[in-house]
């Protein structure tokens, strides 16, 4: 049977607010906790991006808010500014439905906090979301009041304790009520996150949403070996073959986003870029110039991986494999979202034969693309040279007679010979082996 957001029983303007942006049925994670978050329970929600979290929490906490009541009553921490954006404006877009003005405050770092101080003077919002530096900051300087507030949200936990903002969100719980109803969202639950979630939460409901497929089935995944190619010319190659809606490349360093920039302005490509190191309201501003369509081509850290939701991303190219595999998932998940096509190329250098197997691992599945004549097709078969390897290990004919032979005479002394020549034929394989690894170093290095 299909579910529909109408099993929910939520209020006609959430209900127009779902219908505006098309959301016609629950996610898996919505499906499961939904319910449980209406009924006031705590929950801790695993679940991959792109699973549909954001409404998950945001859904129930406009069912739940009072618009007679002009203080805070529900916190949302995020660990990025970008991801307390994107929230900011899906909750924006809920409260623009109901009749009677429910008032969301976005807080994060590098914005104007004094501005902040003398409004919150005047009213406090009935929701709060924000990072826990500037959300806490507020709440020292006594102007924001969350000791009445009854939900905290702490979105993206994993990430949160990665970038060392638990501190910060712990003093923020630990001056809200003490009955609380806490939700905590992420991707993955670290054992150093245990304590926190103990500390503020009472038998929580958990829910662990595994991802069906590692990443989308309606993604092209495609791997192509920049060995004798550069970096540069071959990005700008892909991303000009055909006409992406938007195209999002990463790359893992800030220096490497700028380098690839320059370069692919240089030819004359109109290329936003969105990293750590960029002014925050420059960032702002760029965000909103690319959810506007004003630029096809972006550039970024991780940052945006995880802290950002554009929508529209038709292809992902990936400069270079992140150092946490993980990173690659939420990579590649910026496109091929809510049933739609997309495309995602990762550049490999043969060193990296190893993180690509990694990948492989954790059940990802690559085609093998080369770029000829201007077009991507079929490349050779990467493992190649392991299963030549694995065939090549087999023992040597002459030493599989003597072992057929030993069976039918059985001489003294003849399983000591047996041992002894297989055990030549090893070391003669590895000597044979040593010499072509250090070949092809050489050639690696030229």
């Amino acid at each position: 049977m299909t579910q529909t957001f109408a099993q929910f029983g939520f209020k006609p303007f959430i209900n127009a607010a779902l219908k505006e942006i098309g959301f016609k049925e629950p996610t898996e994670v919505q499906a499961r906790l939904i319910p449980m978050i209406l009924k006031r329970r705590s929950v801790v929600g695993q679940s991959q991006t792109g699973s549909g979290k954001t409404h998950t929490f945001l859904l129930p906490i406009f069912q739940t808010i009072d618009p007679e009541l002009t203080e805070v009553q529900a916190v949302i921490t995020t660990p990025s500014r970008e991801l307390a954006y994107q929230i900011y404006d899906a909750a924006k877009q809920i409260a623009k439905h109901s009749e009677k003005e429910i008032l969301v405050h976005n807080y994060v770092g590098g914005t104007d906090k004094q501005r902040q101080i003398e409004k919150l003077e005047h009213r406090q919002p009935q929701i709060v979301i924000g990072t826990p530096g500037r959300v806490l900051d507020l709440m020292k300087s006594q102007a924001l009041d969350v000791h009445n507030a009854s939900v905290l949200v702490v979105d993206e936990a994993d990430m949160t304790l990665d970038l060392g903002f638990l501190k910060e969100t712990d003093a923020i719980a630990s001056a809200m009520p003490k009955e609380l109803q806490m939700m905590v969202f992420s991707a993955t639950i670290p054992d150093k996150l245990k304590p926190f979630l103990r500390k503020y939460m009472t038998d929580p409901i958990v829910e662990v949403v595994e991802n069906k497929n590692v990443i989308s089935p309606t993604i092209d995944n495609w791997l192509i070996s920049t060995k004798g190619r550069d970096r540069n010319q071959l990005i700008y190659q892909l991303l000009t073959m055909g006409q992406p809606y938007l195209a999002l490349v990463f790359a893992n360093t800030k220096e490497r986003v700028d380098d690839l920039t320059r370069y692919l302005r240089s030819q004359g490509l109109r290329v936003a870029k969105i990293h750590g190191g960029i002014p925050p309201r420059e960032r702002k501003r760029t965000m909103r110039e690319i959810q506007n369509m004003e630029y096809q081509f972006v550039v970024a850290t991780d940052l945006a991986a995880r802290g950002i939701d554009i929508e529209g991303v038709s292809q992902v190219i990936n400069d270079d494999i992140p150092e946490d595999l993980e990173f690659f998932i939420h990579r590649v998940g910026r496109t091929g979202r809510n049933g739609m096509e997309g495309t995602a190329i990762t550049l490999y250098a043969p060193s990296e034969d190893k993180m690509i197997a990694e990948l492989e691992n954790l059940g990802i599945s690559f085609e093998e693309k080369k770029l000829s004549n201007g077009e991507l097709v079929a490349s050779y078969d990467r493992n190649r040279r392991f299963k030549r390897r694995t065939r090549s290990n087999k023992l040597d004919p002459k030493i599989v007679g003597m072992v057929k032979k030993e069976k039918k005479k059985r001489k003294p002394g003849y399983k000591n010979k047996i041992k002894r020549a297989i055990k030549r034929d090893e070391q003669q394989k590895r000597k044979l082996a040593r010499r072509q690894e250090m070949r092809n170093a050489r050639r690696g290095n030229r």
